[in-house]
């Protein structure tokens, strides 16, 4: 599944299984954020939990979705994406009708668990397939990064359209959000016990045991990760550190909103010509650090202005800077990590490897927050925090120098190429070629 270059040539049209993965991404993400966004304000004015079990609980449902992401690609990989999916799918309807009806605290926390589990379940599985399935694509003459930026643009249009249907509904009141969004995740089961085909050809089905030493010794994956955390921890600080920023600048967060709105609809627009631009001059290495010291520059962007003290509409500027920079960074960067999984994952165990990546990630998210939230109450002086910020995705770029690492089994080595357009073999399929042809010395003249 190795590939020395992504190719540029003509368009490769996606296959049917591509075409229902990336619609699926689209759906459990509208079904998913027309509850999520007004969880906390239920559970604070209709439960009456205090603010500390509000944040309690949903630190267990990141916790029981992103930190089992590699249980659930585990169990994709020893029986296929169809059981898991539709495990998975099942869960989240049920856990959605259980929030919607549930009013007493262990009530609210069984449905938040089965929710994120839920995710820790499909989203693995659907994610491994797909990047399996840009390989695929690539082989035929495609480009990689470009199924997985589809992939990532369906799911931001999700992300998007989802709180205004929650907003919508919202107005009968919150168990009529849940319903609706068990009523999606129902009309995505039945779609997919019908189209989501028993066996997915080529995909090799492995034991459970064996894969997990294997991961921790694969050092150009973990260098990954930890690079994917980086940026990761740094997109998070949309909801950690620029609130506070635009708060100072306005004296409210309510242009919060619009600040994600944009950042939003430029994922959408942009998202598939910046992936074409990248993917004719640069390789996955040199994508993955331009899209990072994009980030960084967001946040130097903010520090540079925060000794001016702006306010008003000025002072919203630097933290509009902020939010286009980041996305440009995340457009470069989620693709292109994505699409790096297949080619240092261990043979059948691909699955493993994407739930990896995200639980990786997540735990250094996790800490990492708790860091940077005391980093931001220390009192330093208010261009500090932005500065020590800025320099973790630049920090980062220095792990992707060891993402070249092959796997044990010689899989994983990424040449550091412009993903150029592909030619063809020459060679009939089936047809074994040597990578270098064999040396004939030859022999000295004989002598009678």
């Amino acid at each position: 599944m190795t590939s020395t270059s992504l190719g540029t040539g003509k368009p490769v049209g996606l296959t049917p299984l591509l075409r229902l993965l990336i619609l699926t991404q689209l759906a459990f993400n509208v079904g998913f954020f027309a509850v999520l966004p007004f969880l906390a304000e239920h559970l604070g004015r209709a439960v009456g939990m205090a603010g500390w079990l509000i944040g309690f609980v949903l630190g267990l449902r990141t916790f029981s979705q992103q930190g089992l992401f590699v249980v659930g690609g585990a169990l994709a990989d020893r029986y296929g994406i169809r059981p898991v999916v539709l495990a998975g799918c099942v869960l989240r309807i049920a856990g959605f009708g259980w929030l919607g009806y549930a009013e007493r605290t262990g009530a609210v926390i069984g449905a938040v668990l089965l929710i994120g589990f839920a995710a820790a379940l499909f989203s693995p599985a659907v994610e491994s397939e797909v990047a399996r399935q840009a390989v695929l694509h690539e082989e035929a003459g495609g480009q990689r990064t470009r199924v997985l930026a589809l992939f990532t643009v369906a799911g931001q249009a999700g992300a998007f359209v989802g709180p205004l249907l929650g907003a919508l509904l919202l107005s009968v009141d919150f168990r009529a959000v849940c319903l609706a969004g068990a009523g999606i995740f129902v009309l995505v089961l039945t779609g997919h016990v019908w189209l989501l085909p028993q066996r997915v050809p080529g995909r090799r089905r492995v034991q459970l045991r064996g894969g997990l030493g294997t991961l921790v010794r694969n050092r150009g994956f973990l260098a990954l990760c930890c690079a994917y955390g980086a940026y990761l921890l740094a997109y998070n600080q949309l909801y950690l550190a620029l609130p506070g920023e635009v708060e100072r600048a306005t004296g409210s967060q309510s242009a919060l909103a619009w600040l994600f709105a944009v950042s939003s609809l430029l994922v959408v627009t942009a998202q598939l010509p910046v992936t074409r631009w990248a993917g004719a001059r640069l390789s996955l290495r040199r994508s993955m650090t331009v899209g990072l010291l994009l980030i960084g520059a967001g946040f130097a962007v903010v520090a540079l202005a925060r000794p001016a003290a702006w306010t008003g509409a000025g002072g919203l500027l630097p933290s509009a800077g902020f939010v286009v920079l980041l996305t440009l960074g995340q457009m470069l960067v989620a693709p292109v990590a994505r699409s790096w999984v297949p080619d240092l994952a261990e043979e059948g165990r691909l699955g493993l490897y994407t739930g990896a990546l995200s639980s990786v990630s997540g735990l250094i998210v996790l800490l990492g927050s708790s860091l940077t939230g005391s980093l931001l109450d220390a009192g330093l002086p208010s261009a500090v925090p932005w500065l020590l910020l800025a320099a973790v995705p630049l920090a980062a770029i220095g792990l992707l120098q060891h993402t070249s690492t092959a796997t044990p089994q010689g899989r994983g080595e990424l040449r550091d190429q412009p993903r150029r357009t592909r030619t063809r073999p020459t060679t009939s399929p089936g047809t074994l070629r040597r990578p270098h042809p064999p040396i004939r010395r030859r022999r000295p003249p004989h002598r009678r």
